[in-house]
């Protein structure tokens, strides 16, 4: 795609199409990098039949009419070049560049001619493949055969051809369930087909778990930094129950019998079992077999089955060969003995920066119980807590929220929370499930750092090197004659009277925490003082009174206008275009602002500063002059000085 490839054309014929693939994110010279602005494309030639020698007439300059700002082309040589850097296929795949070519040196008057480059862009393997889905269930019939499809499941990968080829592994699941299943790549699909390997049944075992990836297979290393190039999903497989045919212990059966044995004689016994209850042998059913009524034996529980299958056999009491076979299905009705819990185990955290009314957990449950209309749950606290709250969605989900800030893992760092679910049949069940909250330290985003206790105090005890020095003063007493031992005895407290003091010391100094321990433990309450002494000036420079309340001003100064002798001419300003949006923004933020009655009334006042108000001159403003010239008496300003004297007369 590197290579240059030439478009020759006559100045002012019709245009020309030229097809051209380019590789997104593609540098030619190699760059590990996404494509950079600039990269060569395709060189755009055009010819003039017009003599070169004679003065600008067969001089040519390119420029781009369709293509920006995608592509751009040098005036002189017609080469096109990318102007955007990393381009991507996946957000546009095909352009049409128009490069026109001009002579005269692309003055007024010179002909020109156009040419069209339909630019491709191609497919490298930048995207990795993503599983839509984090889990998946699927069931399958325990009676299913080796090497028969239980489901498909398929990651979505935004590159096209062999970039998007896509190889299925499963990487982990519980116990035996990687023998049992296995999946394979569909070629055309892309899609991972999970296949039986190996028999199933439901009495041995119900429910696999599967851990599947997904990865390309063909990378490119320019692009590892996108990756990873792969993704996993939980697969969760339900074996189903089939009613299968009873099975006899041994087969074939072989006896033995003596040639002289009487008619009647017992030989032997077989026996057979049912493969569904295995796991459930106890009889659960009786028949009355005077009149066929149908009692039950032992407690049922549809959680467990829901239905159970039997076969009734009616014989003739005079001909025992007569008999007729009927199978009796029996479903059991779902009662609500059940009470709901957790859907999940929660883990829970919340921040020591938390705020007042954060929601820290969003909580649902689920009930083995199926009700006609449908489950409705309620959750409540078991007892009030000072700490959090609980506020039912209505849903069948809830939302822990914060009643407080301020947490601190050094005072407690976890929290239980007993929650009561209740359901809405009859009769009501309810149940009591804990919600545990860790105590996290956070950044300012609300990301977890650590949620471990932090050991702030020394550990209670002495330290090794105190233990060693008094097993050695022991050690010495036990050698040594009587005087050396006093002399012995009065080292050994001084030594441990001196450990006793530094470990005290010790204690004291780490008790002693400093004002702000890290950024994370900053407080609203903490107020910093740095300027001490500072704006004692500014605090004298105005009065706040005046401007909270302006009405406290003088009263008896007017402002006294008067009307200019000259007139100027009037100027008509170009009428500007009437903007409703801008002016339906203004008036409804001015009239919100109008009638907020919260408005510090300084919020949209002008104040203006009397000048020389206090001075024998007063104001020389035109806001404190009278109506005309005549009601001004300028007389005192023949006492100012020959300065003011022009203005005295």
């Amino acid at each position: 795609p590197c290579s240059p490839l030439t478009s020759q054309q006559n100045a002012g014929l019709p245009p020309l199409i030229v097809p051209l693939s380019v590789q997104e994110r593609q540098a030619c010279d190699g760059a590990r990098s996404a494509t950079p602005s600039g990269t060569y494309v395709l060189n755009v030639t055009a010819t003039d039949a017009d003599d070169e020698t004679y003065g600008n007439s067969a001089k040519l300059v390119y420029s781009i009419l369709q293509g920006q700002p995608y592509f751009s082309v040098e005036p002189e040589t017609g080469t096109i070049r990318t102007a955007l850097p990393n381009m991507d296929r996946e957000n546009k795949e095909k352009y049409q560049v128009v490069i026109q070519a001009k002579d005269m040196a692309g003055q007024m008057g010179g002909l020109s001619g156009t040419t069209t480059v339909n630019i491709t862009l191609t497919d490298v393997n930048d995207s990795p493949p993503r599983f839509p889905h984090s889990s998946y269930h699927l069931s399958v019939l325990e009676s299913a055969e080796i090497g028969s499809t239980v489901g498909r499941i398929k990651a979505n990968d935004a590159d096209v051809g062999e970039n998007a080829d896509m190889q299925y592994t499963i990487i982990d699941g519980d116990r035996g369930s990687e023998d049992v299943f296995g999946i394979f790549t569909d070629k055309i699909t892309q899609e991972g087909v999970i296949t039986v390997r190996k028999p199933l049944d439901y009495e041995t075992k119900r429910v696999y778990t599967l851990k599947v990836e997904a990865s390309n297979t063909h990378l490119d290393s320019r692009f590892n930094y996108l990756g990873p190039f792969k993704d996993t999903a939980t697969v969760k497989l339900t074996i189903q129950d089939v009613d299968e045919p009873p099975v006899f212990s041994t087969a074939p059966y072989i006896f033995q019998v003596d040639e002289n044995a009487a008619v009647g004689s017992f030989i032997a016994a077989v026996t057979a079992m049912d493969p569904d209850a295995t796991n459930n042998p106890v009889k659960l059913f009786n028949i009355d077999a005077s009149n066929g009524s149908i009692t039950t034996v032992k407690p049922l529980d549809r959680e467990m089955s829901k239905w159970h299958n039997i076969s009734v056999v009616a014989t003739e009491i005079s001909n025992r060969r007569q008999t007729t076979r009927v199978p009796v299905f029996i479903k059991v009705l779902d009662v609500n003995d059940n009470a709901p819990e957790f859907a999940m185990i929660y883990e829970t955290f919340v921040c020591e920066n938390v705020k007042v009314g954060q929601l820290i957990q969003t909580i649902s449950a689920v009930d083995t119980d199926e009700p006609l209309v449908g489950h409705k749950f309620a959750f409540s606290l078991s007892a009030p807590n000072p700490n959090f709250t609980i506020f039912d969605n209505e849903d069948n989900t809830a939302r822990i929220l914060t009643k407080r800030g301020g947490f601190s893992r050094r005072q407690l760092s976890a929290y239980l929370l007993p929650v009561v679910i209740s359901d809405s049949d009859f009769p009501i069940q309810s149940s009591t499930s804990t919600l545990t909250v860790r105590v996290c330290a956070c950044d300012s985003r609300g990301t977890v750092q650590s949620c471990n206790a932090e050991a702030y105090m020394l550990s209670a005890g002495l330290s090794t090197g105190a233990l060693v020095a008094i097993l050695l003063c022991v050690i010495i007493l036990l050698n040594s004659p009587l005087p050396i031992s006093m002399v012995a005895i009065l080292l050994c407290v001084i030594i441990l009277f001196m450990i006793v003091v530094l470990f005290a010391a010790l204690r004291r100094q780490k008790k002693k925490e400093p004002l702000i321990i890290s950024k994370e433990d900053v407080r609203d309450n903490v107020v910093s003082y740095n300027d001490e002494g500072g704006g004692e000036e500014d605090t004298q420079a105005f009065d706040i009174g005046t401007l909270r309340n302006p009405e406290v001003m003088d009263g008896n100064k007017h402002r006294r206008d008067i009307i200019p002798e000259m007139l100027f001419p009037f100027r008509r300003a170009s009428p500007i275009k009437d903007n409703t949006d801008v002016r339906d923004f203004i008036n409804g933020r001015l009239q919100e602002n109008d009638l907020d009655p919260t408005a510090p009334p300084y919020d949209s006042l002008a104040t203006y500063a009397y000048e020389g108000n206090g001075s024998l001159a007063e104001s020389l403003s035109s806001l404190e002059s009278a109506a005309t010239d005549a009601d001004q008496d300028y007389d005192y300003l023949s006492t100012w000085g020959p300065q003011f004297k022009k203005l005295a007369d």
